[in-house]
């Protein structure tokens, strides 16, 4: 079963798709990763996104379809992981339309639910690595590294991301639930909805996910 992940900052869904996608063999659509991608090969779509990003504006709906369009048709069969899209119910319309032409019926929305004090605490306490990109959380336990500011897996010196402060993080989270609840509604009526308790661990949250996906023994 095919997954669109919604989740308010610091839910715990870059973890959560990673180990789905290492251990489930899902394949990782991140729309930002996309649009990057598409840059790089410097192609007619990318040399337009580039110039909508120069002038400091976002991607339009038109773009990001096209975009996954082009790559869930790359590899047909394989289960999908869509992570950063739809962010508003008009988007999510466009993607009922684009899954249609495209035959993808079998998908489920999964939304991690988590409290805004929880999620905060963990968007703060994150430290990462600058040199592999790993991340820990000096708020959590058994998410610190073995030695303070020091990455267990290449010993490089770990960091706070400069967009991680109590101020950023509340406009992101408010206005995140905002403008999803239409999303959550939208997707309710298509019976498409799974909400997850992501107050816990990234780990405890995966065990109600693959409860619904029918993997708990595998």
């Amino acid at each position: 079963m095919n997954i669109i992940f919604v989740a308010p900052p610091a839910a715990g869904k870059g973890t959560i798709s990673s180990l789905l996608a290492s251990n489930y063999d899902y394949k990782h659509i991140s729309t930002g990763d996309l649009i990057r991608n598409e840059i790089k090969t410097g192609s007619k779509l990318g040399t337009e996104l580039q110039e909508v990003i120069n002038k400091g504006e976002l991607v339009s709906d038109e773009l990001i379809t096209e975009m996954l369009k082009k790559e869930l048709t790359k590899k047909e069969n394989q289960k999908f992981i869509l992570d950063g899209y739809p962010r508003n119910v008009e988007q999510a319309k466009v993607l009922t339309t684009l899954f249609t032409k495209l035959k993808i019926n079998d998908y489920i929305v999964l939304y991690l639910e988590v409290e805004k004090e929880i999620a905060q605490k963990r968007a703060l306490g994150r430290i990462v690595c600058q040199n592999c990109g790993s991340t820990y959380n000096k708020y959590f336990s058994e998410c610190q590294p073995q030695k303070e500011g020091i990455c267990d897996k290449c010993q490089g010196i770990l960091i706070s991301r400069t967009d991680d402060n109590e101020k950023t993080f509340n406009k992101r989270f408010d206005t995140y639930l905002k403008v999803t609840q239409p999303v959550l509604d939208y997707y309710k009526k298509l019976n498409k909805l799974k909400i997850i308790d992501s107050n816990q661990t990234a780990f405890t949250a995966l065990e109600s996910i693959k409860r619904i996906l029918g993997v708990e023994n595998d």
